[in-house]
């Protein structure tokens, strides 16, 4: 299993509309790719002084997976430009780790 962790940073004023985009637009273009081996994306925002930062993480059965998603530069950004236009700044190039191990809750 592959995780795809990207940041990127808006206004306060802009965050609610960056977070709407990703939800609304973003994150169901990806879905509707039907990409094999896409397992999931999630998304987290927190305030950083006179920023909103944003992470996604996203989930791949492989790096073949990745590679479908973003190319054969996988480590490449993939935001589109209504994302760049509300953005301040963002990563150039994603991270990529293989999920070791996990433990939930209850177990």
């Amino acid at each position: 299993m592959i995780k795809r962790i990207w940041h990127g940073w808006t206004t306060h004023s802009n965050a609610d509309r960056y977070e709407a985009l990703l939800r609304e637009e973003i994150f169901v273009g990806i879905t509707n790719r039907h990409i094999p081996g896409f397992k999931g994306i999630q998304l987290l925002r927190r305030q950083v002084e006179d920023e909103t930062e944003f992470i996604t993480i996203m989930t791949f059965d492989s790096m073949e997976s990745v590679r479908e998603f973003a190319g054969q530069d996988f480590e490449r950004a993939v935001v589109p430009d209504t994302a760049r236009a509300v953005l301040s700044r963002f990563d150039q190039r994603s991270q990529h780790y293989e999920l070791i191990a996990e433990r939930l809750g209850d177990e």
